[in-house]
């Protein structure tokens, strides 16, 4: 009889899948996804060295072959790559050819290439089968009707620096890590008050002066990332890039801490699609977020309901009896 009971109770919790962890498969770029990052694994160490000689430099030297004079200049902080993020982002594969023209290889370099516009993500990224499922179009369209559209001079370069950008949402284990990661990119300019204004001519709000209503800022800051609360929801993309004015940004607490969280379809959409298939509503964020109805469970909810409804019936029918003897 006991190995009976305990055949029930093993088959239970792996149909509702909890007897062990989470072994969905994690979406992958479609390009160099199984390759391993790292300058050591890098096809173009050597022609990349060629640029960073400078490029990852403080200073580089200026030399005239036929006067024989040279000086050590200072490096513009914007043109400064640091090597090491760059063979651990996105693009670590890439030869800086791949973006930058080959002209760039004669120094100093000429002018008319300096002044050509940058790519944009669309150029490599949109219109392509390999990238679809990222929609990456879409992710445009939002970024043009946000708030960020309306600054001059901003691009996706202001948030996703080719150089250094590394996607974590789908591949990270350490949930923390990623909202650390997503909000210093916010902070970069709105807690940075100098690159602020090199973008804005609006005067910039100390970011936890603006939060003061906001209940344990410590926790919130930690636990969810700006873009939960400063974006519109969509279904189609996995990070919303609507940015909305500050006057319609989320403050009414339900709109998180409910069963129907938002967060939901934001910060744990991704796990949510796998955990929803085991029947918890919202369960992915029991561990992280006070939520009201985060433990309800499909199956177990039909199974109260079946349990509540053979007990109304045998109730039912001992009253049926019982008024028959009288």
């Amino acid at each position: 009889m006991k190995v009976i009971i305990l055949g029930i109770v093993v088959t239970l919790l792996a149909f509702l899948g909890i007897t062990g962890p989470d072994t969905a498969p994690v979406m992958q770029d479609p390009e160099g996804a199984e390759m391993l990052k790292g300058a050591e694994n890098s096809i173009y160490y050597e022609d990349n060295e060629t640029c960073f000689k400078c490029h990852a430099q403080d200073f580089y030297t200026l030399e005239d072959a036929e006067s024989g004079l040279s000086q050590k200049r200072v490096m513009c902080q914007n043109y400064i790559v640091d090597r090491d993020e760059y063979y651990q982002s996105n693009h670590w594969s890439f030869a800086c050819t791949d973006c930058h023209s080959w002209e760039f290889s004669n120094f100093p370099h000429p002018t008319a290439e300096r002044l050509q516009d940058h790519f944009s993500c669309l150029d490599c990224h949109g219109y392509d089968e390999a990238y679809a499922q990222y929609h990456f179009e879409e992710i445009e369209e939002e970024y043009n009707a946000s708030t960020h559209a309306e600054i001059e001079g901003f691009s996706c370069w202001d948030c996703h620096n080719p150089h250094s950008y590394e996607i974590n949402i789908r591949t990270s284990t350490n949930l923390k890590e990623t909202i650390l990661y997503d909000n210093n990119i916010c902070l970069e300019c709105h807690g940075n008050y100098s690159n602020f204004r090199l973008l804005s001519d609006i005067d910039e709000v100390d970011v936890v002066v603006s939060h003061e209503w906001l209940p344990n800022q410590v926790a919130h800051f930690a636990g969810v990332r700006c873009i939960e609360c400063h974006t519109s929801i969509n279904d189609s993309i996995l990070v919303a890039h609507h940015i909305l004015p500050k006057e319609q940004a989320v403050r009414n607490c339900t709109e998180c801490h409910s069963s129907d969280s938002r967060l939901m379809a934001t910060l744990y959409k991704f796990e949510a699609k796998e955990q929803r298939k085991r029947g918890f509503l919202n369960g992915v964020i029991v561990n992280n977020s006070y939520v009201i109805g985060a433990t309800r469970n499909y199956f177990l909810n039909v199974a109260s309901v079946v349990i509540f409804a053979g007990l109304m019936l045998v109730l039912m029918i001992h009253v049926f009896f019982r008024i028959k003897k009288k």
